[in-house]
């Protein structure tokens, strides 16, 4: 029998960079980052019709407030009560996040005929990325173990530069191990991530990439120095067929302001 009906894909919604707070009003650049969540959760509400599971991909905290992590599941809890797993990115604390959650820590979610694998590559006190020598141990050994599941693999911080100047020097340091491994491995269709606060499409052998907007602020594109764009917060959906083919797209809240410091240069 089929994990997953023919012709009934799977609804997968991602979230990512939430920059939550422990106290209610903190404000990012001028943006509520807990009014902004939850402007995006009600937007999924209104255009997804029955979802099947949701990935958070870091920087669900601003400052690692441990608090943080439990405002996301109570947010989550009151608008979106999906299955959901989450990782860390730069401003996480992971075992903040595994004591908040534990079943959201779970790195490897078999979902009808998919896998998804979810990476962590924060790197404590430092804002950029890099995979551990056992998280691509793990992440090897899970592939081998599923050849066959057609596989999403997520994680924080962007693998390839973004002709961002100012942010590419917080990428993944390490990206070459892991496209070494991805490309053992073919059943990988995406590596998906968050960090950059914006929606990327591009292809690297024969593995998509996908970056996906923040659900607070937005950083501009194609920028040497620290810019933010006027793209409302948002998130990204999946559909995930039984055949390995999948579709991905954003939505974005709209017809909302903010009150954002657009001429900010930093934060």
């Amino acid at each position: 029998m089929d994990r997953q009906a023919k012709d009934t894909p799977i609804r997968l919604i991602q979230l990512t960079d939430t920059h939550l707070s422990e106290d209610s009003g903190e404000q990012l650049l001028g943006l509520d980052t807990r009014e902004s969540l939850c402007d995006v959760l009600d937007l999924v509400n209104a255009i997804e019709t029955n979802p099947d599971h949701l990935v958070v991909t870091g920087d669900v905290g601003g400052v690692g407030e441990p608090g943080s992590y439990q405002c996301l599941l109570d947010l989550l809890a009151q608008h979106l009560p999906l299955p959901m797993n989450w990782l860390p990115g730069n401003h996480d604390g992971p075992a903040d996040m595994l004591t908040a959650c534990p079943s959201a820590c779970e790195r490897v979610v078999e979902l009808g005929d998919w896998l998804l694998v979810l990476l962590d590559t924060s790197v404590a006190g430092h804002v950029h990325g890099h995979l551990k020598a056992r998280e691509l141990q793990s992440l090897g050994a899970t592939l081998a173990r599923y050849p066959d599941r057609p596989t999403l693999v997520f994680m924080h911080h962007h693998p390839v530069p973004l002709d961002i100047r100012w942010l590419d020097g917080t990428q993944l340091d390490n990206a070459d191990e892991l496209f070494a491994l991805l490309a053992l491995h073919k059943q990988v269709k995406a590596l998906s991530w968050g960090h950059v606060h914006q929606e990327f499409n591009g292809v690297k052998d024969g593995i998509q990439l996908i970056a996906s907007p923040s659900t607070c602020i937005q950083f501009a594109p194609q920028r040497d120095d620290f810019c933010l764009d006027k793209k409302m917060p948002g998130y990204r959906w999946y559909d995930l067929h039984s055949d390995g083919r999948f579709e991905t797209g954003v939505h974005r809240v709209a017809d909302k302001s903010y009150g954002i410091d657009y001429d900010s240069s930093g934060y």
